[in-house]
């Protein structure tokens, strides 16, 4: 049952796919629409899921669910992954993106690939005040508090201690 993503519980479980670009208005919207038709049937072992989607900054897609009423079975969370395989297979989106994204001075989402971190650290790129967007949190109140966050408060720490140590 899809529910919108400001009524979920703080405590619902968050997965956060980061398309390798930025999405268009129309894509959005797209996105956020088969969302919606695709959890309003979700289930997990023949039982509805409550679970919420939404696009966010143009980068990023969350998928929610609340596990108080019944949990997300293996075969449930693939079919999630699914839904994203195809979504932007259509759309010629790659969803699996693993570069590290950020906000740059404007505001605007980044993105340096994994290899290229130490070098962005380094190049003052990135710097300890850079807000980073942490997509391994948990639950909807770690996305709400934790999920854009100073580079410095980060893993990425350690890259500004070796910074300051040469």
């Amino acid at each position: 049952m899809y529910i919108p993503f400001s009524e979920i519980d703080l405590n619902a479980r968050v997965w956060i796919y980061q398309a390798g670009r930025k999405l268009t208005d129309h894509e959005a919207g797209v996105i956020t629409e088969t969302l919606k038709s695709a959890l309003d049937l979700w289930e997990a072992h023949g039982k509805a899921l409550t679970a919420s989607g939404k696009v966010f900054e143009h980068r990023f897609v969350v998928i929610a669910v609340d596990e108080r009423d019944e949990l997300p079975s293996g075969c449930s969370i693939d079919k999630s992954v699914h839904w994203l395989q195809e979504i932007g297979a259509r759309m010629n989106i790659d969803f699996f993106d693993r570069s590290l994204a950020y906000l740059d001075a404007h505001n605007e989402v980044q993105t340096v690939p994994v290899a290229s971190i130490k070098q962005a650290v380094t190049s003052e790129v990135i710097v300890p005040s850079t807000v980073i967007f942490d997509n391994q949190v948990a639950t909807k109140a770690q996305w709400m508090n934790r999920w854009k966050t100073p580079a410095a408060g980060s893993w990425l720490s350690r890259y500004f201690s070796q910074q300051t140590s040469l």
